[in-house]
């Protein structure tokens, strides 16, 4: 059993990640900002614990991560607005990871997306903020002393899932968000996977087997 803090516990990906965890045995700390949101976390097996991460310093972060075993990184913002997408994708994500070194949590698994880091985003484009947000939190996770893995989907579909995925594309294109879910479950279990990116598409191979 592992104690595993999933900071963004009310995402899509997330929710259905803190099932796999609980069915499996792992104890998991569901990080969210809304309160109202703590029954439907809680469902999943996973325990909600409540914290706004835009306000929240590094202090405040190592007293949320302390004593786990891993790190998941599956918050955002939402887009929009691109104050916020920074304040969240990238600053909350960076003090994370300072928590995380500070507190003696060395896993950390970043769900990103496919591109990143990509700075080729037009600055009239409103994907840029999240781009270029994402970019800087993926790359500066490179850098730091953790046993990191950034996890890339392609574009989140709704499906069941198939438990098949492909990492050898260069190209993005879709992925169901409950394989996606189990990549990130998969790669917690799996010490081959740290230092590394991994970028995958819904595919034909076994995950255990991909993600290796």
């Amino acid at each position: 059993m592992a104690r595993i803090v999933l900071i963004g516990g009310h995402g899509r990906v997330a929710l259905r990640l803190e099932r796999l965890l609980a069915a499996r045995g792992d104890e998991v700390d569901a990080v969210i900002r809304d309160p109202a949101h703590s029954d439907e976390v809680a469902e999943t097996g996973a325990h909600p614990v409540v914290a706004d991460i835009e306000t929240l310093d590094v202090d405040g972060f190592v007293e949320l991560v302390r004593g786990h075993d891993a790190v998941v990184w599956s918050a955002g913002a939402g887009g929009g607005d691109p104050r916020r997408t920074y304040a969240v994708d990238r600053d909350a994500a960076l003090r994370s990871m300072a928590a995380a070194e500070l507190a003696g949590v060395r896993r950390y698994v970043m769900v990103s997306y496919f591109r990143s880091p990509d700075h080729t985003v037009p600055e009239a484009d409103a994907f840029r903020a999240y781009a270029e947000a994402k970019a800087a939190a993926d790359e500066h996770l490179m850098t730091m002393p953790l046993d990191w893995t950034i996890l890339g989907p392609s574009r989140l579909t709704d499906g069941e899932g198939t438990g098949r995925i492909d990492t050898e594309a260069s190209e993005s294109l879709t992925v169901d968000r409950a394989d996606a879910a189990a990549v990130a479950a998969a790669v917690l279990e799996e010490p081959v996977t740290i230092g590394r990116t991994i970028r995958f598409n819904a595919g034909a191979t076994p995950i255990a087997d991909a993600i290796r």
